[in-house]
Formats: structure tokens, sequence, C-alpha cells
């Protein structure tokens, strides 16, 4: 068997939050068999009622009624519903801290700098919410961004759900009609897009395409800029167009107020790449991620409040999504916003010295290119606070871990995390209990009961196979956008393989219990 590249320190295993969770939960059970990492995954899918509520508790989610029962349907995964008696609000749990550490970091490759602390963010996000309240924006409303990753992006999302309205982004270096084919079936109310935005030294005026999309969506009361590179952006051409600033002008001072939603309720509208014909819009439920993404972000990658949490994404690509839950943490947010090789290929190391960044995100395609650009960071650059290295998109290959743990930083935990649009969270991803295997994913996610099966649905272990959940999870897409009928549903996840959930992916079950993803099939 081949040995791990990484080992966790017994001090790290000690003050890890799993390591305390799995006290809480031997407390809380009686289960004194719940006694490391592989204990707790088979107790946490043998149990899941149980497990998730320990995990509810465990990270103080906010929410009104009853919790009972946890799951209906259980023996059916594709009607399965989570907490049914449930109601709360997102960014209401995302905002539970209102003090002044930092909420939000920002830099921007031009040098574009900008701090938000916990109490700018809640009076930010509460006089957004009254603005987009006054332009008719309700729940189950849909407001979209087109939006590069900049603190607004964050407070409008945070707005959006602080209404129980649901929130849809992409890029801004999306052309005009592939902005409409995404967001026009949505039909938002609102659409929030910056005026300009700059990438590898270049910068791009919005307006034009802006003015487009303005007149092509209908459903838009308003068009709301940002004055991002461009402190007076001509709205003349913009239909319903005005700023940022006089959009939120009257409503300065707003007291937060956070609508309570059903667990399933619609939070965000993910799109999956479409080869051909209209793109897919993904509906993910508010109770379900905020749910999932805690136990990601607590338990998998142990972020604290003293964390300060970079991953290098736009606002159109899932992982910025999954960053901004870890606000709910009470985590500092490092946002960056241009190219990550500009003015030069260390540019994210930079700023992770800068910043003092201790999880920190990005792609095995990123590490080749530093990698090949030469840059040897465990000698160019201190990274004193640096932890955690995830990587997210495609498997990193053994060459990337050993570059990690050769030229970045010896003690890191590097944790890959296999996450698709289909679920909005991770099927495999990383634990700070774990040692880390080259080319391997440490483990299959808490709670999730994921299998790999042959051709005759029979499990199988390191031989390739359909990657499948074989029973209900909380963050389980509850629809697809315009699939009255659930048709379109029952086609994508339950048609392969009855009884599971099956979006197409392939992958290999390890000896050592890890994963090893791989392409469709």
């Amino acid at each position: 068997m081949a040995l791990p590249v990484w080992e966790p320190s017994a001090e790290r295993v000690e003050r890890a939050n799993l390591s305390r969770f799995i006290k809480f939960a031997r407390t809380e059970t009686g289960n004194v068999d719940l006694i490391g990492h592989h204990s707790l995954y088979h107790w946490s899918t043998a149990d899941p009622d149980r497990f998730w509520t320990l995990v509810w508790d465990f990270c103080g989610i906010r929410a009104q009624g009853e919790r009972t029962p946890v799951l209906v349907d259980a023996d059916r995964i594709e009607s399965a519903r989570w907490f049914p008696n449930v109601r709360l609000n997102f960014a209401q749990n995302l905002l539970r801290y209102n003090d002044e550490k930092p909420a939000i970091v920002f830099r921007s490759e031009g040098g574009v700098r900008r701090e938000l602390s916990y109490a700018e963010l809640n009076a930010e996000v509460a006089q957004f919410a009254a603005a987009l309240a006054a332009a008719g924006v309700g729940v189950g409303d849909r407001v979209a961004g087109l939006l590069p990753n900049v603190p607004e992006a964050a407070i409008a999302m945070l707005a959006t759900a602080a209404l129980g309205a649901t929130w849809s982004s992409c890029s801004p270096d999306l052309g005009a009609d592939a902005v409409i084919a995404r967001f026009a079936q949505l039909e938002p109310k609102v659409l929030v897009s910056v005026a300009r935005y700059a990438f590898g030294g270049r910068s791009v005026d919005c307006m034009g395409k802006l003015a487009n999309i303005a007149t092509r969506i209908e459903s838009l009361a308003r068009v709301v800029v940002v004055p991002y590179l461009d402190p007076d952006p001509a709205l003349g051409q913009v239909r319903t167009g005005v700023t940022w600033t006089a959009f939120v002008s009257k409503f300065v001072g707003a007291r937060p107020a956070f609508t309570a939603v059903p667990f399933d309720q619609p939070l965000y509208i993910l799109f999956a790449p479409a080869a051909e014909g209209t793109p897919t819009g993904i509906v993910h439920g508010v109770g379900g991620i905020l749910l999932q993404h805690l136990k990601e972000l607590v338990l998998h990658i142990d972020v604290r409040r003293e964390d300060r949490v970079f991953y290098y994404t736009t606002s159109g690509f899932l992982m910025w999504n999954w960053l901004m839950s870890a606000l709910a943490v009470g985590a500092t947010l490092v946002l960056f916003d241009g190219s990550p090789s500009y003015p030069h290929a260390g540019v994210l190391f930079d700023l992770a010295d800068e910043c003092e960044v201790s999880v920190f995100g990005t792609t095995a395609r990123w590490l080749d290119s530093v990698e090949r650009a030469g840059l040897r960071p465990i000698v160019s650059h201190k990274l004193l606070e640096l932890r955690s290295l995830l990587l997210a998109g495609t498997m990193p290959t053994p060459a990337n871990y050993d570059y990690v743990y050769r030229d970045i930083k010896h003690g890191v935990l590097l944790a890959t995390l296999a996450i698709s649009p289909d679920t909005l969270s991770c099927t495999a991803l990383g634990s700070p209990l774990l040692p880390v295997y080259r080319g391997e994913i440490q483990c299959r996610g808490l709670g999730l009961r994921v299998e790999t099966v042959d051709h005759s649905g029979d499990s199988v272990r390191d031989e390739p196979g359909a990657l499948v959940y074989t029973a209900p999870f909380p963050s389980m897409a509850i629809g697809l956008w315009g699939d009255r009928d659930g048709s379109r549903r029952h086609a994508a996840w339950f048609k392969r393989i009855p009884g599971a959930w099956c979006t197409g992916e392939r992958a290999m079950l390890t000896a050592n219990d890890g994963v090893v993803p791989l392409a469709r099939g």
C-alpha cells in the first residue's frame, strides 16, 4: 500500500472541529463506538436523522418550527423531503455575527482595496434588501447578478436571500446572448451588474451589453449598476437603469429584516453547461444548502471564526456560492477580482501573504500553471497562516500532490473537493483527521451514502464504477427550472439507476476509503 504524503499531527487532530463533533455526538447518543472519522461516517449514514440534527445543533443553525419529522419518504429517494415543518432564513444564518471583525477583505488586480466588518456588511445588506423590497421583490421572486467577485455580489445575494427571494449569477465576461439565455427564463425583477471589469490588465466596458440585456429581458423592473471601475456610468441607454448608490439612497440606516421560508424554498439557481439549446437552471433549496455547507466547512475543512478563507472563483462558478457560506462560521472571506496570473504568476501567493489566508482554494489547472512558471512559494513566500489548500474542478494528478508538498508548504492539508452543480455540495472532500494519499480524495462526505456500482448495480471497490447516492441527502437539488411535472428531474438524476441519485459521474473507491473521480460515463 502506498504511503501517505501528509498525516495530521496529534495537535491538529485534537484541535479539529471534527474531533469536537465526534465527542459531542458520542455524548449525545451514548454511542461509545464513535471514536474516529471512519466510525463516524458509517454511523452518519446508518442514522441520518440523528446525524443531521446533531450537525444542526453543533453548527448553531437558526430556525423556527419543529424539526420532526427530520425526513419524509426516507425509503423513496426521489420524493424524500427534509425538515418539512422548519422555517428559516439563509441570510440570517450567514449574518449571525454583527461586530467589527472583518467579514470581507477585497482586492483586485488593479489595486482596488476594500474591507467590510460584519457590522458594516449587516448594514449594507439591510439597506439593499429594503431597496429590493421597494422595487417589488418578495418571496419566490428572482434577482440576477452579472458581477465579478466583488463585495456587492455578496451583499446583493444576501439581501435577496433576506427577502426569501432566489439568486442567480454569472460572470460579466459572458456575452449578451449567453446571459439572456440564462436569465430571461427566470424572469428576474432586478438585475445587478457592474459598469466595467478588468482582467489581465484589460479594462472591459459592460454598458453596451447591459443595455442590450435590459431591453431583451422584459421582466426587469430595475437594473442596478455598480460603479466599479467607472464612477459615473452612462445609464441613458439602459432601460430602468440606476446606480447602486441611487438605488439604496432612501434606505440608509434600514434595520435588518429576515423572512423565514420553508426548508426547501429556492435559494440559488445554477446553470449547468449546455452543448446546445437553453442552459438548464438547477434549483437549490435554502435549508439543504445551509446544512450541507456548514457540515463541509466546519467538520471537513475545519473552518473557524479566526480563519481567513480565500477561493479563486467568479460569481458564476459554484465555488462562489460555497465560499459565501463561510460567513455563517464568522470567518473572513478574502475576495479577489482579476486574472490569477497578472501581473505575474505568483499574484495569488502574494495575496495569501498580504491577507494572511489560512484556507486557500484554487484549481489543479492553476497549480500546473504556477509550477510551469517555476514558482517555489516555499522559498519565495512566507504563507505563515496557510493551513489548508483546497482544489476543485479537474482532479489533481499525483504530480500536483508532489508539487504542493515539495514547493508550496510541507505541513498543509491538501483537500480536493468533488463538487458539482447538481448538488452544490461535495460528494467527496477532505478531513482533518485522515491522511492524504497521492491522487486520491480523502473521504466521502459525512452523512452521504455514496457508492460505486457496476453495470449490474452491485457495489464495487478498487475498480471504476458509476458514482451513486443510495439514500436521500439534504442538498439534493429540489428541481430544474421550468420542469413543472418533474419529468426532466427524473430523467437527469433518477432514471439511470432506480432507487438512487445518479448524475453520470464515475469514480473508484480505494482501499484507503478514498475516492478517485473519473470521466463521466
